[in-house]
């Protein structure tokens, strides 16, 4: 039986445990909807903030909390452990702000699966939180479901936040909840730099990243569209001569998570193309199987190619 997981994210003080302490505390939360039976949850707490819960008012027949204070202690045996010892059948996690998300996802045994991954964010230290430790930050931003910014001064401008986000993660729900308790839905439109239904989509050096993004998102609203942008070319040993794959290196947040990012290109005929090439390439992309993803993922189907020099900047960022 799959068990769902539901992930609470962001730094110490940010609200998620009184986000947790609301759930934990709503009767409906420990009731199955369509078999009316009693859920055991499990609550992992990584951190523990200023804000305790109160468990007179928590179903303790139901609920176990588990305290993990170190990262090395978070693994798959532990959460095993933790999780027969209520016959758990959810699980909540109040994630450490200052860990990885990859130590959790590799710690989270084949069938606890993550239902929701929401990110609770204070307005009044994002900035600083940002500026100063920016690998955290899009470490939770850029797998979050839901993006909650709290404590928000009365009239404060949303798109500073918005964006943030949206560089980001273009998928993610985002709410304001300001200081007198309001809480309001970002309604906020996001177009993109480039005109999706031109008949030749144009990606500008500077909207590679954004563009990559997006097509890795929502690759089906690219199914059938002709692309024309500058990469650099990649090869693989297991490429055929009229296989080789286009994009650019793209920096998230710092230089260490550099990562080339491309998709494969396929030609009619042989292609006489070295690994480090920069192109102009126009292809039309089609979604489907390919072994190299895995699965099924943009295919560019090559119309023309020309060489040509490094953009301004090499790397492209957000």
């Amino acid at each position: 039986m799959d068990i769902p997981v539901f992930v609470f994210t962001g730094f110490l003080e940010s609200g998620k445990t009184t986000f947790i302490k609301d759930t934990l505390e709503d009767k409906r939360f420990h009731v199955d909807k369509e078999t009316r039976k009693n859920q055991h949850t499990l609550v992992v707490l990584c951190e523990e903030g200023i804000e305790e819960y109160d468990e007179s008012k928590i179903p303790s027949n139901y609920v176990h909390f588990e305290v993990i204070e170190n990262e090395k202690d978070l693994t798959e045996e532990r959460l095993l452990a933790a999780g027969a010892m209520i016959n758990a059948t959810q699980v909540i996690v109040e994630y450490n702000g200052m860990w990885q998300l990859q130590t959790l996802y590799e710690a989270l045994p084949e069938n606890w699966l993550i239902y929701q991954q929401m990110n609770l964010i204070d307005a009044t230290t994002f900035n600083n939180y940002n500026a100063n430790m920016r690998s955290l930050v899009v470490d939770k931003i850029t797998d979050a479901d839901v993006d909650i910014f709290n404590r928000v001064a009365l009239g404060a401008d949303q798109m500073p936040m918005h964006k943030a986000v949206r560089a980001l993660n273009r998928n993610a729900n985002i709410a304001y909840q300001y200081t007198n308790g309001k809480f309001v839905s970002d309604d906020i439109e996001d177009p993109l730099p480039f005109d999706i239904n031109a008949p030749v989509i144009v990606i500008k050096d500077e909207d590679y990243a954004l563009w990559y993004s997006d097509c890795v998102e929502d690759m089906k609203k690219y199914n059938g569209k002709t692309i024309k942008f500058k990469g650099i070319v990649a090869t693989n040993p297991k490429f055929d001569k009229k296989t080789f794959a286009a994009g650019r290196h793209i920096m998230t947040c710092c230089v260490e998570d550099i990562a080339y990012s491309g998709f494969i290109c396929k030609n009619d005929t042989p292609v006489d193309l070295q690994a480090g090439d920069w192109i102009v390439l126009t292809a039309k992309i089609s979604i489907e199987f390919n072994k190299m993803y895995k699965g099924k993922g943009p295919v560019l189907k090559v119309i023309s190619i020309s060489d040509t020099t490094p953009p301004e900047q090499p790397v492209a960022t957000f």
